[in-house]
């Protein structure tokens, strides 16, 4: 069993920055800190930021934990940088992945540019062998059909194979007969382990993910892992909780959203220490905006997406768009101004970084506007360019006729714009009031534009958490570990003896308990420790999609689908349900983690500075570290941290609270 941990570091590696939380469990102390990425090789950022912290001699003693999340399968997959692989299905459908459900993008669109396929035809295979709906043997596969799909692998050489069959999920044999059948060396995955769930083309497009990630992800851990050993590596995973970096290799596709998970697993951490369990959150980056809603748990869902692709693995429920501090303004054909999607990166970054980059943007904006102080940026350790940024805004100004200040301006409203569009999808779009959550920001920009989108949508409380500018690093360390197992067993809830049916469920839930707890007994977690969770994907005859519901006995089950129904789409029907899948959580708590708290405030706190801000007028300055628990403070202000920026404006007041949290209210004038 791995001992009571001493030092825990987060570590969440995103597009611009690189970013850590120390936690030292014995002193209750946390340090936070951050680093460029090294966009080609993460590992150096992260080795670069444990030398700053002084941790190597705890790295090299075994003492340190690390829990990392990380954008490298996510941007591998945008941007189609994946391994070269190998597709096996059955005889017929070896063109499952380029048909997909036949949908469009642009409906009425008749000549519609054509889609790229995800596997070339020329390495998509097939097996002659065939289960029926039932798991019966139709078709048998042959020893000499194994040797020829062997033969035909080695001649095209790849780095990864996907075996997704038919019905799988009812009897895996035949897919890890073909498993064992491929040459050595070859990165092999099957959708009987990836996701044994029905729907063939979900289930094979998670299968195709998962080896064309997985000798990337793989291999990034393994260089990871040697220049942190002997300290063990937890990963985090797109369902909000971890795994252990030996198992985290062989399961790619569940790391689409290790970063974002850790944001989501810090506001929720931070919501409940607050007593504010309903948030609509924005993690704002360098490179892209993700919005959620969390109401008392993080929500999941298996119908996500990650560009064209359709993501059926169990992860959190987010939309991300285009729009971070590095996203960079243009002037379109039309002569329009526009913000994003493309970013100035880490390398070279935005003009004011002054790194070569030239391009305006939105974190340009904001340093010309004077709400990012060229000389209180990271600390003081990163001084920022005033003239290189005004110098990349002028080149918008001058062609659309607008002063400096206006087109700075311009920028910051179009990119409110783009992320208030995003909230209203994930709230408004989904029959939820804004005005029932607090707003809640992070990541290094989200403090700057958080009371422009707060009222916007009308919402009178926000809330900055304290360390928001690295607060899907601190998700890190609050995450549980986690395993999220499922398995397909359709039929009826009620044309057949219930008895019958909840001991076959309880047959097969028995099955994903001792595989969950063998993985998480593994990672050194008690047995003791582990928590079950088991739920039924529930529906009415004849639709396509389910509702999750947490399974105790079938009646119950149905009495609460029923009711569940009602809730989401405002009615309930008189027609059975099916059972379509079990699913189980298989959790163990992380460390308990708990904020140092602040001195109460005994006398007035003084602003460190002052400074005219285009647009709002004289503008007092704090420093957040200096703020003590209790203090109140009336915008117009800046509070400036070590890690971010938090922009108070007129008629918003910022209360802190023990931990340092900020809570901020509108207040209207009469």
């Amino acid at each position: 069993m791995r001992p009571s941990p001493k030092l825990i570091l987060g570590v969440d590696t995103g597009g611009t920055f690189t970013d850590f939380v120390l936690l030292n469990c014995a002193t209750n102390k946390v340090r936070i800190h951050k680093v460029l990425s090294t966009p080609q090789k993460p590992e150096q950022a992260i080795v670069r930021g444990i030398e700053e912290l002084g941790l190597t001699p705890e790295v090299a003693s075994g003492k340190l934990i690390i829990i990392h999340g990380s954008t490298i399968a996510t941007n591998a997959t945008l941007e189609g940088k994946g391994a070269r692989t190998v597709f096996i299905t059955n005889r017929g459908l070896k063109d499952m992945l380029s048909i997909g459900r036949q949908t469009r993008r642009e409906l009425y669109n008749l000549q519609p540019s054509p889609r790229p396929t995800p596997v070339a035809a020329d390495l998509c295979l097939e097996a002659n062998c065939r289960l029926s709906a039932t798991g019966e043997v139709i078709e048998p596969l042959q020893q000499k059909d194994l040797d020829r799909l062997r033969r035909e692998v080695e001649a095209l050489n790849p780095d990864a194979v996907a075996i997704n069959l038919l019905f799988s999920f009812l009897d895996s044999s035949d897919e890890k007969r073909i498993e064992a059948a491929m040459p050595k060396g070859v990165f092999t995955s099957r959708s009987s382990f990836v996701l044994p769930e029905y729907k063939e083309y979900e289930r094979g497009v998670a299968t195709w993910l998962n080896a064309y990630l997985g000798p990337l992800v793989q291999r990034y851990i393994e260089h990871l892992q040697q220049r942190v050993q002997p300290s063990p590596l937890g990963i985090m995973q797109s369902s909000g909780g971890t795994i252990d970096a030996r198992q985290a290799g062989r399961r790619a596709v569940n790391l689409l959203l290790s970063g974002p998970a850790g944001g989501l697993a810090a506001a929720k951490f931070i919501g409940r220490i607050c007593n504010t369990e309903k948030l609509m959150t924005f993690d704002m980056g360098g490179t892209s905006t993700d919005v959620a809603l969390i109401e008392g748990e993080l929500r999941l869902t298996n119908e996500g997406r990650l560009g064209p692709y359709p993501v059926a693995v169990p992860m959190v429920d987010m939309h991300t768009i285009g729009a971070g501090g590095g996203s960079i303004a243009y002037l379109d054909t039309g002569g329009l101004l526009q913000v994003g999607p493309e970013s100035a990166g880490a390398d070279p970054g935005p003009a004011c970084y002054g790194a070569g980059g030239g391009e305006p943007t939105v974190t340009d904006a904001n340093v010309v506007l004077g709400r990012l102080r060229s000389d209180n940026f990271l600390g003081g350790t990163m001084i920022l360019d005033r003239e290189a940024a005004q110098t990349a805004v002028s080149r918008l100004a001058s062609p659309l006729g607008l002063s400096l200040e206006q087109a700075a301006q311009g920028i910051i409203d179009i990119a409110n714009e783009h992320m208030i569009r995003a909230l209203r999808v994930i709230s408004v779009q989904r029959g939820h009031d804004p005005k029932d959550f607090q707003l809640c920001c992070f990541g290094g920009a989200g403090g700057l534009h958080v009371c422009a989108l707060a009222q916007a949508l009308r919402m009178n409380r926000a809330l900055v958490p304290v360390y928001g500018g690295v607060l899907s690093a601190l998700g890190m360390l609050v995450a549980p570990r986690e395993r999220q197992l499922s398995r397909t067993l359709p039929g009826p809830l009620n044309e057949i003896d219930e008895k019958r049916l909840q001991q076959h469920l309880l047959e097969h839930l028995e099955q994903l308990q001792k595989e969950g707890r063998r993985q998480l007994l593994e990672e050194g977690v008690t047995a003791q420790a582990i928590t079950l969770q088991p739920s039924l994907d529930l529906r009415y005859r004849g639709q396509s999609y389910t509702l999750n519901i947490p399974f105790t006995d079938i009646s119950q089950a149905r009495a609460d689908f029923h009711k569940a129904h009602e809730l989401r789409y405002g009615h309930r029907l008189d027609m059975p349900v099916d059972l379509i899948n079990l699913r189980l959580r298989v959790v163990a708590d992380a460390a308990t983690v708990v904020l140092p708290e602040r001195p109460a405030a005994t006398t007035p706190i003084d602003p460190v500075s002052t400074a005219e801000l285009y647009g709002v007028g004289t503008t007092v300055i704090y420093q957040r570290e200096q703020l003590p628990a209790g203090c109140q403070i009336r915008g117009p202000a800046l509070i400036c941290e070590q890690i971010a920026t938090t922009l108070v404006e007129t008629n918003w007041t910022a209360q802190v609270d023990r931990q340092g949290n900020l809570r901020l209210r509108f207040e209207t004038s009469d």
